[in-house]
């Protein structure tokens, strides 16, 4: 109930006998009706109100009062039992009348204890006092027109309408029972036959998961094995091709037999494309390590102005006329440690694809430092004025042995190797590399490394040796042995090497670097060899049949006749590949393709301690110096 103004009396009853809780029930009736509360509304209000004033009826002081309130802008009809003593409704009745009306609640007053039941009704409240007095009139032409007898039947009437009504409730909720009893049973046949279904499919799902299961593991067998195709194919191409490159290197050397000048071109065509091809060889290896994931940096202090004064004059040569190569004598303002081959190789790459496609203007390189600390970067920008690339090709440039169609392709060597690699090795050296490029405008490429490129873990028996020069804890320390104090014209040399190609450009090389060389093709035989020999130094090669070269040093080294003879190891394998541990204790170990007299007499002369080195990167060509 709201408002501050009291609700408007209807009328009071004091309840005495049984037909006053008779009159109760009319006048209750009467006024439900008068407020067009009825049917189950006024059966429910009736039927309690009678209960209630039979429960209560011989209680002390008992009286029944009905009143018009007002909740949420409709009349409310409130009936308001008050007796005195300590007589209680029952628990039972309080229940049944909260549950059919509105409000049915108890409290204790000053003199006794008071009931209240509340019921809304539909009629507006516009005017509570008029709509009381207007119940009041319905309520005295009521009275005065009916009797007992009637009232008794009116009762009846409406006990018989409430029977049919909750009948009819119960035949409605039968046939809702069965309705949904039939639409159980349909569920259910749904569900089996969905269940059927979902069970063959996930047998098809499960056979299919197999299939592309057998299906991927055969295209990663597939891949093993290209990988190991490629590492295999690059490994055996080294050996010849290195042996081209020397026995050239030999007839364009000052101190050979001259050449006629058309000749000396054509040698030094084969020494260029010998050059070339072990470039695309060693690419080939490096792609092959990349998809295998062995391709590891091996971080060094480097000197940009060095690096780019070598692509300045290895690059100059295939620069078309009209174009400008323009690589800055650029010094760094912080140090970078990165794999000064891999950021050779990516620039080498790049640039060379520039050039590729320029016919006119120029090919440009500038570096910029960013950042401090941890975050510090180095960004090398190569922009070219060429043919450019369609937008739709942009990214198909990365993909392996792809290239662009087109009339500028005409003429023009590649394998589609050239940024893909340099791709790949920017990331290894945890950089980005990006491409902007226009077509009839020209290319952009920027190459993102950091400053510092962290360094792989390495096996502990290897760190000792590539990192502090220390021996490996458990391994032989022969006692190291310095150079010879007699010149290196006077020293004997016994070379183990089974390749008769690289036998025959080596002899060459060393004419005139040591008094003698003994050449040994058969492993099986070279500790035998060496013992009998007693040399100042042993050239040893690493890819024999029979004995290989690891298993030939360990020997040397564990035989005290042979253990402080100096081992310089020369091998066409590449230098990351070397296994360093095995070889313990070794001088150096040179590239076979960079192999010069004075790189030969540089190891073989080292002094120091500890004797035993890698030589991680090649030795420069005399050209290159």
């Amino acid at each position: 109930m709201t408002g501050d103004a009291p609700a408007p009396e209807v009328f009071t009853i004091a309840l005495r006998e049984a037909g006053d809780v008779v009159t109760l029930r009319r006048r209750t009736q009467a006024a439900c009706r008068t407020l067009d509360l009825t049917g189950s509304p006024l059966v429910r209000m009736s039927t309690v109100v009678s209960e209630v004033g039979e429960h209560l009826l011989g209680a002390a002081a008992l009286t029944a009062r009905l009143s018009l309130g007002e909740r949420a802008g409709v009349a409310v009809l409130s009936l308001r039992f008050r007796w005195q003593g300590e007589r209680q409704p029952a628990a039972s009745l309080l229940a049944a009348g909260a549950r059919l009306l509105d409000d049915c609640r108890t409290s204790r007053t000053d003199d006794g204890h008071q009931l209240v039941l509340e019921q809304r009704t539909t009629a507006p409240t516009q005017s509570l006092p008029a709509l009381a007095d207007e119940v009041r009139g319905a309520l005295l032409a009521t009275d005065g027109g009916t009797d007992f007898i009637e009232a008794l039947r009116s009762q009846n009437r409406q006990l018989l309408a409430a029977l049919e009504e909750s009948q009819h409730q119960q035949d409605e909720l039968q046939r809702l029972n069965t309705e949904l009893e039939e639409t159980n049973t349909g569920v259910l046949a749904l569900y089996s036959e969905l269940a059927g279904e979902l069970e063959e499919t996930n047998s098809g799902v499960v056979a299919l998961y197999a299939d592309l299961e057998d299906k991927t593991r055969q295209l990663e067998q597939a891949n093993q094995y290209k990988t190991r195709f490629w590492a295999n194919v690059s490994h055996e191409l080294r050996s010849p091709v290195n042996a081209v490159i020397a026995l050239t290197r030999l007839l364009l050397a000052p101190e050979a037999e001259p050449l006629s000048a058309e000749q000396r071109q054509q040698v030094t065509l084969v020494h260029a494309s010998g050059n070339t091809l072990l470039a695309l060889v060693d690419e080939l290896l490096d792609v092959a390590k990349a998809e295998a994931g062995r391709l590891e940096p091996h971080p060094v202090d480097t000197d940009l102005r060095a690096l780019f004064h070598q692509l300045r004059g290895t690059l100059q040569s295939i620069t078309q006329p009209g174009v400008h190569l323009r690589i800055p004598d650029y010094t760094q303002h912080g140090t970078l440690v990165t794999d000064e081959v891999m950021l050779t190789r990516i620039l080498r790459n790049v640039l060379s694809n520039a050039l590729k496609f320029t016919t006119e203007g120029s090919v440009t390189v500038d570096v910029t430092e960013r950042g401090t600390g941890p975050d510090r970067r180095f960004r090398f920008r190569v922009r070219d004025t060429g043919v450019g690339i369609p937008p739709d090709e942009q990214k198909r440039v990365f993909e392996e042995f792809y290239q662009v169609p087109g009339q500028h392709q005409r003429g023009r060597t590649g394998t589609g190797l050239g940024l893909p690699y340099a791709l790949r090795l920017t990331e290894a050296l945890g950089g980005t590399l990006s491409l902007d490029s226009e077509p009839g405008r020209g290319t952009l490429v920027a190459i993102d490394i950091p400053a510092v490129t962290p360094c792989l873990p390495i096996p502990e028996e290897e760190a000792a040796t590539t990192l502090t020069g220390q021996e490996p804890a458990g391994a032989p320390r022969p006692d190291p042995l310095g150079a010879p104090a007699r010149p290196l014209a006077e020293w004997s040399v016994v070379l183990i090497d089974d390749d008769p190609a690289f036998l025959a450009g080596f002899r060459p090389l060393v004419d005139g670097l040591v008094a003698s060389v003994t050449c040994v093709t058969d492993s099986t035989t070279a500790v035998d060899t060496v013992r009998r020999e007693r040399p100042d130094a042993v050239l040893l090669d690493l890819d024999m049949p029979a004995l290989d070269g690891t298993e030939v040093r360990r020997r040397l080294a564990a035989d005290p006749a042979t253990a402080r003879i100096p081992v310089v190891v020369l091998t066409a394998t590449d230098l990351s590949d070397v296994p360093v541990a095995r070889l313990e204790p070794v001088r150096a170990v040179l590239d076979k393709g960079r192999l010069t007299p004075a790189g030969l007499a540089a190891a073989l002369t080292r002094t120091g301690s500890p004797p035993t080195t890698l030589y991680a990167t090649p030795l420069p060509l005399e050209e290159d110096r």
